[in-house]
């Protein structure tokens, strides 16, 4: 019995074992497993005597593998190599063969898939910046205000302004010009004055941040900053009230005393910043217009039909083709000689479909229709067009045979004795050249009175704008100008009507040669009503006169709109560029100061230099009311003087003398109660204008029952 322990393991051996692997199972988390708390417990030892153990249960459970380290099969059979796994395992996709026939989708295990919540904000931050590269591309305003309005989170347009013109901020002063202007089209009628306000705080928050990639960031913003102030986007106000909610020391405040100092308080401060950018957003299209003058004229000189075809599919503007055709023979006319190459390079245009037949029929139609101007240049223009390219682009068959046949009827149609109006426009032409060139609107209205047609008079003035439109802010603002002292000379309102229906029934053609034709037209429009030269009544009118939803139709709302707005006058005044730059307000203290240093000084050549000065014929109305009252006020007729000089020379025509007392003449309850004398004195200075030859014969002062008519 002494060996019958023999291979087993003593009482305190086992002892031993049992505590070592409950703590084994207990701390399967801990990073020594039961196999290596074994390991670690080798030292146990099995009084065998001399012999090796055969069997037992050390034998069993602790074993070498053939490398000579110690392994140990897992708990359940979960591991190990040779081994089957757990019985339950559920390991997934280690275990499960999609090859397998009786593979089933069903056992995979669940994934958690994650995706980000959609922060409305940022997606509206991406559909804006889409926004904003396309009308940077485009130049479409109203595309763009159509697009913004289309988003419908009209509280993020804070956040519009400010990637507006951030955005503009890294580009070239042609998107800082466009930012700029879209923001003032944009303002009131589609983004509140509070959001345009919330915007720039935005922005004057972000200008620490902004300079970092902006090196002149301050002054570029504080730029945007004056220029909308000057747009009257802006209350001066707002500089005062964003500085108290920036820290002192704040790039957003530099921004401000930037914007203050030198922008805001420079003299002419309001030209220089609205010039600063270079003032047009319309560059695109003429530099399109150079670019074929420039091709067509090379193509001319070398002959090269394939390059000159490459240079025209390059300007990528297949819907302006048309110009295109326009010029190519307005340039054959000009150089005869050239004329074969200009057709073979339309024909060859034509043929392989660079230029559709749509447009090229758009392009023969509209040199067309300005035959009757360019017979001013080129005095066998017709003879050429109707004699030579017409028929020889039919008969080369890239120009549709029935275009002869429709220009005719559309000239028989234009109306009563054709050779009368194609003649007065002619003549209509030359004399707004020469006002554009000179500036004299007593010389245009002397030559437009000697061609005795007044039932022509719509046509001139559809002819006035036009042209205007077609060059630059100076001469749209001549032309709002001209119009206006037209008005109180010889057009009546009828014909200030006609002639803007005439206008709004060719919009659509005359988009196809200026392409924010829409836009130009509207500020015609409300620019007219502000000078009362219309009412806002005769808006109505011209609707009610046009086809129902044309575009003519839409322009006379947008003029609505225009009007509208808030400030609409000092902004419609500017719209051009102002031929004086100065809003109402700051016309009319100009007018008050001249007329009291005249009062004081008594130099009637000096008071009638700074009237001329003025630059402002048809706000002259305002200078008479303000020498009235200044008389009445002055108790002394010294005014009577300047205006009897201002008459005199034609200074101040009749129009705006009735005028300037027909406004005294309305407000004289109102003057009463200051002047308590004041119908008497109006009374004296209606008798003294009627007998000085000041007023029209119609006018009558009726300042109280008792007076009589003067």
């Amino acid at each position: 019995m002494a060996n019958s322990n023999e291979g087993f393991l003593t009482e305190g051996q086992r002892e031993l074992l049992k505590i070592a692997t409950e703590n084994a199972e207990n701390l399967s988390s801990s990073p020594k497993s039961p196999t290596t708390l074994l390991s670690d417990n080798s030292y146990i030892k099995v009084s065998t005597g001399a012999k090796a153990p055969t069997v037992g249960f050390a034998s069993r459970h602790v074993r070498r593998s053939h490398s000579g380290k110690l392994g140990r099969a897992k708990k359940e059979g979960g591991g190990g190599k040779g081994t089957w796994g757990k019985l339950l395992d559920t390991d997934g996709e280690s275990h499960l063969d999609r090859n397998d026939p009786n593979y089933d989708s069903g056992e995979e295990p669940y994934q958690l898939v994650g995706s980000a919540i959609s922060d409305p904000l940022d997606d509206y931050k991406k559909a804006v910046a889409g926004l904003i590269d396309e009308y940077f591309s485009t130049g479409d305003v109203q595309v763009a205000a159509t697009d913004l309005k289309d988003l419908g989170t009209s509280e993020y347009h804070p956040y519009f302004v400010k990637r507006l013109v951030s955005m503009a901020m890294d580009r070239h002063d042609k998107e800082k010009e466009m930012a700029s202007v879209l923001l003032s089209a944009l303002y009131a009628d589609v983004i509140s004055s509070v959001h345009i306000s919330q915007g720039f705080v935005l922005l004057l928050e972000a200008a620490d941040d902004l300079v970092v990639d902006i090196l002149d960031a301050v002054d570029v913003l504080a730029l945007f900053v004056a220029r909308a102030v000057v747009d009257d986007i802006l209350p001066p106000a707002f500089l005062s009230r964003a500085k108290k909610v920036l820290p002192e020391s704040s790039k957003g405040v530099q921004v401000i005393q930037t914007a203050e100092k030198s922008y805001l308080s420079a003299p002419h401060h309001a030209e220089f910043v609205e010039k600063r950018w270079g003032g047009s957003t319309h560059v695109t299209v003429e530099e399109v217009k150079k670019k074929i003058s420039v091709l067509l004229r090379e193509y001319v000189g070398s002959g090269d039909t394939a390059e000159a075809c490459r240079c025209i599919r390059d300007l990528g503007v297949p819907f302006f083709h048309h110009e295109v055709v326009k010029r190519a023979l307005t340039l054959a006319m000009e150089i005869q000689t050239g004329e074969p190459r200009i057709m073979n390079l339309l024909k060859e245009a034509a043929e392989e479909g660079l230029v559709s037949s749509s447009q090229m029929v758009k392009g023969f139609g509209r040199l067309s229709e300005a035959l009757d101007d360019l017979s001013l240049d080129i005095p066998s223009a017709k003879v050429l067009f109707f004699e030579s390219l017409v028929p020889k682009a039919i008969s080369g068959g890239w120009l549709d045979s029935s275009f002869l046949k429709s220009s005719g009827e559309n000239g028989d149609a234009k109306g009563e004795d054709s050779e009368k109006v194609r003649h007065f426009k002619e003549e209509a032409v030359t004399i707004i050249h020469e006002y554009f060139h000179s500036d004299d609107i007593p010389e245009l209205i002397h030559s437009l009175e000697e061609l005795a047609a007044p039932e022509f008079y719509p046509v001139f003035l559809k002819k006035l704008i036009t042209l205007a439109m077609d060059r630059k802010n100076r001469e749209k603002e001549m032309a709002s100008v001209l119009l206006s002292a037209l008005h109180t000379e010889i057009f009546s309102s009828e014909d200030i009507v006609s002639g803007f229906v005439l206008l709004l029934e060719t919009a659509e053609d005359t988009a196809l040669d200026i392409l924010d034709a829409s836009n130009e037209l509207a500020l015609f429009l409300a620019r007219a009503v502000i000078d009362d030269v219309l009412v806002p009544l005769n808006l109505e009118e011209i609707t009610s006169k046009l086809p129902p939803n044309c575009s003519g139709a839409e322009t006379v709302h947008m003029a609505r709109s225009l009007i509208g707005a808030r400030h609409a006058g000092e902004r419609l005044l500017r719209c051009w560029g102002g031929g004086t730059g100065w809003a109402v307000e700051d016309a009319k203290d100009k007018i008050t100061k001249l007329l009291e240093e005249y009062e004081s000084g008594g130099v009637v050549a000096e008071a009638c230099q700074c009237i001329r000065d003025l630059g402002m014929p048809f706000f002259n109305h305002e200078v008479v009311k303000k020498a009235l009252v200044m008389a009445m006020e002055k108790k002394n007729d010294r005014m009577l003087n300047l205006l009897q000089e201002c008459s005199g020379e034609g200074l101040i025509t009749t129009n705006q003398m009735t005028k300037g007392f027909t406004r005294i003449r309305d407000a004289l309850d109102d003057l009463a109660l200051d002047i308590p004398n004041a119908e008497e004195k109006f009374g004296f200075y209606v008798e003294h204008a009627k007998k000085n030859g000041w007023l029209l014969p119609s006018f009558t002062a009726y300042a109280s029952p008792d007076m009589v008519a003067a």
